[in-house]
């Protein structure tokens, strides 16, 4: 099986603020993106669909993380266009009509329970982005099992609907998170790494590989990454980077951990 990419869009904005400029995208070019996609032969699938069966000859998966309003407003429109579909993963505890069950610190604005429901029924698949979006590695065992139950619950229950896929927020995750997330129930996850995913048996279900496509993303270079060409060239600073992070987050993991036990918290 040929790699496929799984793309990581956040937002789509002519005008982002700036705590999410950087990972949005100009609605122009979102719609020229997906036009690419389009004419080089591409067939958007949901991202549960890695893991259920068959896929068409040319698969890709486009992935949207938080669940910020301007998809419904910017993207929502093209994909239905074009006939594709696309997969959500939504911060439930940052949806704009959350209520009592509003949580952690949304960057934009967010959708509503009606836009979610909505898109739902165009074809979008929704999966689960924690409920408060915090950095799952450095949670104890119970907020780490609320963060990953509640999430899947409220989606279940306000779609009707089965939900076992989810994004781990800021892409971090460890085999501890990942133990948990396959116990709530999950069937398959999305990491970063920024490479292209795999069907074979070498790809771990709970950490599948995405592709990330921001402001800085130009249509050439959006067609290198579909194509999976040079993608180490491409992503050069962020591989470095997330190496070196990694062994600063599980270190920070461990003193936060010893500090939980001497106080006789989980």
């Amino acid at each position: 099986m040929n790699p496929i990419p799984v793309l990581m869009y956040h937002s789509v904005h002519p005008r982002p603020p700036r705590a999410t400029a950087a990972l949005s995208v100009h609605p122009r070019a979102f719609a020229d993106q997906m036009g690419l996609l389009r004419e080089r032969g591409f067939t958007p699938v949901p991202f549960s669909a890695l893991g259920d069966g068959p896929v068409p000859p040319r698969p890709v998966v486009v992935t949207f993380d938080d669940g910020y309003a301007d998809f419904h407003r910017h993207a929502l429109p093209v994909l239905d266009d074009l006939g594709f579909t696309a997969t959500v993963f939504a911060t439930t505890g940052w949806l704009a009509d959350a209520g009592p069950d509003a949580a952690g610190r949304p960057l934009d604005a967010m959708l509503s329970w009606g836009q979610v429901r909505e898109a739902a029924e165009h074809g979008v698949e929704f999966g689960a982005h924690s409920h408060s979006h915090p950095q799952l590695d450095q949670l104890g065992g119970a907020a780490l099992r609320d963060e990953l139950a509640r999430s899947r619950g409220l989606l279940e229950d306000r779609l009707g609907r089965a939900v076992t896929t989810m994004a781990y927020p800021y892409g971090y995750s460890s085999a501890r998170v990942r133990r948990a997330v396959r116990a709530a129930g999950y069937g398959s996850a999305c990491a970063v790494a920024n490479r292209t995913a795999s069907l074979d048996a070498r790809g771990d279900p709970l950490a599948v590989p995405r592709l990330t496509v921001g402001r800085g993303t130009s249509l050439d270079t959006f067609a290198r990454v579909v194509d999976g060409a040079g993608l180490g060239r491409v992503y050069l600073r962020e591989h470095a980077l997330t190496k070196g992070y990694a062994v600063v987050r599980r270190a920070r993991y461990g003193v936060r951990a010893g500090l939980r036990k001497a106080a006789g918290r989980d």
